[in-house]
């Protein structure tokens, strides 16, 4: 009996341990709390380092990364890499300097582009104590290279200038010039040589527009016969301050200004700027003559002004 009693207690405790709640029970997946350390993420072996670990969970690291990190870094220009050359020696030498770019070299042991300035096609000497002409670049259109203490122009500091335009070398000390210095410039147009000491003007080429060789030493012969006659460009002649005893003729049909004042000119005669043949030629570019400070009387050869558009500017008593 008590066997049986026993038999009947245990089948009652089974029902009610088997039987399904009351209430179900709904999980939210939003606010249920999952606890990362029920789930097996990582399939590893737990004899594993902390290194090891590391590497079989995926922390190994990318390909450009390890690059980064060698010791055969990348270099950080390749285009600089491309712009240099290597040398016999082994040295490397950037493209950009290579000879030419800066201009020939001087006598200062620097190239004329960095001993003086060059912008575009013109270069600029100006007040850097040179005694001699620099060599110019190829290219040259316009040298200045003024206030220097340059002495002389020698017939090769031009030679080969087929672009020269202009030339000012005012104010520097130049007390010769070889007779062929300017001659070979086939587009010269402006000359100024203002402020030295010159005593004889060379031969210059028929392009000439501008002349200037005002407060200089030019004497009687000083200017040769007919220098300026097949000029037909020739429009600016400034001569003065010099010791000039005449003016030098015949003259450009296409002067418009010729300044000769406080030179040594005494006299003038009736072809000076007019044509005695023709009465009635007259020249009508030429609107501006200074022969002030000479020692000449214009009053005493008035036929020497009759084809001139205005009186040249001088003594009248």
């Amino acid at each position: 009996m008590k066997n049986f009693a026993v038999f009947l207690l245990g089948l009652t405790f089974k029902a009610v341990a088997a039987a399904p709640p009351t209430n179900s029970i709904n999980y939210d997946s939003e606010t249920y709390d999952v606890n990362l350390e029920d789930f097996n993420l990582y399939d590893y072996d737990e004899n594993l380092t902390i290194d090891q670990r590391e590497i079989e969970i995926g922390t190994v690291l990318p390909i450009a990364h390890k690059q980064i990190h060698s010791s055969q870094q990348l270099p950080e220009n390749p285009d600089k890499e491309e712009s240099t050359s290597k040398l016999i020696d082994g040295s490397t030498q950037q493209r950009s300097a290579l000879p030419g770019v800066l201009g020939p070299q001087t006598n200062a042991g620097l190239p004329t582009c960095l001993l003086c300035t060059c912008l575009g096609n013109t270069v600029y000497c100006d007040d850097h104590e040179l005694d001699a002409i620099p060599p110019l670049p190829k290219r040259t259109t316009h040298f200045y290279s003024r206030y220097n203490k340059i002495k002389k122009i020698n017939k090769s500091d031009f030679a080969n200038q087929s672009n020269l335009k202009k030339i000012d070398l005012t104010s520097n000390l130049i007390s010769e010039i070889h007779e062929d210095a300017f001659r070979e410039l086939p587009q010269l147009e402006e000359l100024v040589l203002r402020d030295n000491r010159i005593r004889q003007l060379p031969e210059l080429p028929d392009t000439m527009t501008f002349i200037d060789v005002s407060l200089n030493r030019l004497g009687s012969k000083g200017i040769k016969q007919e220098a300026f006659k097949d000029m037909t460009n020739l429009h600016h002649l400034y001569l003065t301050d010099n010791n000039l005893d005449h003016v030098p003729i015949p003259l450009p049909q296409n002067l418009q200004s010729l300044h000769l004042q406080n030179n040594n000119i005494q006299e003038l005669h009736e072809d000076t700027f007019c044509n005695t043949k023709d009465v009635t030629y007259i020249r009508r570019a030429l609107e501006d003559i200074r022969l002030d400070g000479n020692p000449v009387n214009l009053s005493k050869t008035p036929q020497a002004f009759t084809c001139l558009p205005r009186l040249p500017i001088g003594r009248l008593v």
